[in-house]
């Protein structure tokens, strides 16, 4: 049976391409209600507003096509009606406000259904879908992707193989996987190698796609800028930092697990020790925590400073450490030296950026279609790390599927310029790993 699906305005804000996402035989119908809530948003500089102008834009060209209150064609196949309930009894009927405009997304969905027509309300607000169980219609979440957080691409596995092929690895630095020996393996999939019958015997490598086989990690013994892999996952994230062939990073964590520290480390050392990079570009999205502190005093490096200090609190432990070893190269110097960067992603739209290492801090409160603009900004020779938590997230329209960071991992887990990893263990401190644990 064909399906009407009644897309809810912050659908809209998060995905303006939302109306192409239900299947070639399906109805999309968006209540008028919508659309003037999202004239609300169109002059907002920020992620919201230019989606609402995009999804504007995109319903503006199908007017071409025919009637928005009858229904047109989509590229898919679908069909799209833009219409507004002139009977909103439905509303007064089940005991609802009509002055309320959820109320009369709902009243749309109950004259649709008792029409006879086969009703999905997708939105991102919880309470609304409450309200939809309470009339007796079916609503459900607006998702990126297919998966759950549970089914999320880890970037890393346990195999088990016998003694004389670890063998093989540890002697050759090299082991060709036969045909069936491990199944889906991902490119640059990281792999722990244990012995069938001793598992304290292991070895730690990561699946070479062009390659065929597996090969050992970088592993550098002097540490990277004073830092040293506490457990498995960084080693596994610093091979990934390091290693020139991997153009996109990501790396998702708990708080404490080392995410940004790492990143920030193998940055100046591939930078600016390496000289592999011209410089070291860092970068978070703006997204308080709670309630805004609103426009802040002086000039923009003073008005950023507070969003940054997370970025430059983990600088100054690394040249902690550097001073420590007698290095008294201060991160003021490299930055009017203009080898290391500090920014806002506020204004990445239309760069282009070749050359460097580029750190995108607290990717999680970023949208998909923001992750894909910063991606792209990429140039030759660019290297992109995203890190991140996926169970903190700021940014009301986001939550822990859809948001463009967990969005990247899936997407992208299959290219072998790309690698993943996710931290668990906490290492900040032993206070920090009971919080992250216990609260």
């Amino acid at each position: 049976m064909n399906k009407t699906f009644i897309l809810d305005t912050n659908v809209l804000l998060l995905d303006p391409t939302a109306i192409n996402k239900f299947g070639p035989q399906n109805k999309v119908f968006i209540p008028l209600t919508v659309v003037e809530e999202l004239d609300k948003f169109k002059k907002d500089q920020n992620e919201i507003g230019r989606n609402a102008r995009y999804f504007a834009r995109l319903i503006d060209g199908l007017r071409s096509k025919g009637s928005l209150m009858k229904g047109v064609q989509l590229d898919h196949g679908g069909m799209l009606v833009i219409s507004v309930v002139k009977d909103i009894k439905s509303a007064k009927g089940e005991g609802l406000n009509p002055l309320i405009n959820d109320n009369l997304i709902l009243a749309s969905a109950v004259t649709l259904k008792e029409a006879g027509e086969n009703v999905t309300l997708i939105t991102k607000d919880i309470n609304l879908r409450l309200k939809s169980d309470a009339v007796g219609i079916n609503a459900e979440d607006y998702e990126t992707t297919d998966i759950s957080i549970d089914e999320l691409y880890s970037g890393q596995r346990t195999v088990e193989l016998d003694l004389e092929r670890i063998e093989i690895f540890e002697k050759e630095r090299f082991l060709k996987i036969e045909q069936g020996e491990i199944i889906n393996l991902y490119p640059n999939e990281y792999l722990i190698l244990t012995d069938k019958n001793n598992p304290f015997k292991k070895a730690l490598g990561r699946y070479h796609f062009r390659k065929g086989g597996i090969v050992p990690l970088i592993r550098p013994k002097e540490g990277v800028w004073g830092i040293h892999p506490k457990n498995i996952e960084q080693q596994f994230a610093l091979d990934a930092l390091l290693n020139n062939e991997i153009n996109l990073v990501s790396l998702v964590g708990k708080a404490g697990t080392g995410k940004t520290l790492l990143a920030i480390a193998a940055g100046l050392e591939c930078a600016i020790t390496k000289q592999n990079y011209s410089r070291v570009l860092v970068s978070r999205p703006i997204v308080p925590m709670g309630r805004d502190l609103g426009f802040l005093p002086g000039d923009i490096n003073e008005k950023l400073g507070p969003w940054m200090q997370p970025i430059f609190d983990n600088i100054d432990f690394l040249f902690g450490n550097q001073r420590a070893r007698n290095e008294m190269t201060t991160w003021d110097e490299l930055i009017n030296q203009g080898l290391l960067h500090v920014e806002p992603l506020t204004y990445i739209r239309g760069r282009s950026l070749p050359g460097q290492f580029m750190i995108v801090d607290e990717a999680q409160n970023l949208t998909p279609h923001e992750i894909k603009t910063i991606i792209t900004r990429a140039g030759e020779g660019t290297k992109i790390v995203l890190t991140g938590d996926s169970e903190q997230i700021d940014n009301p329209y986001l939550d822990s599927l859809n948001n463009g960071l967990v969005y990247c991992i899936d997407k992208l887990k299959g290219e072998d310029i790309v690698a993943h990893t996710k931290l668990q263990v906490g290492e900040r401190s032993p206070l920090s790993e009971i919080a992250s644990k216990l609260l």
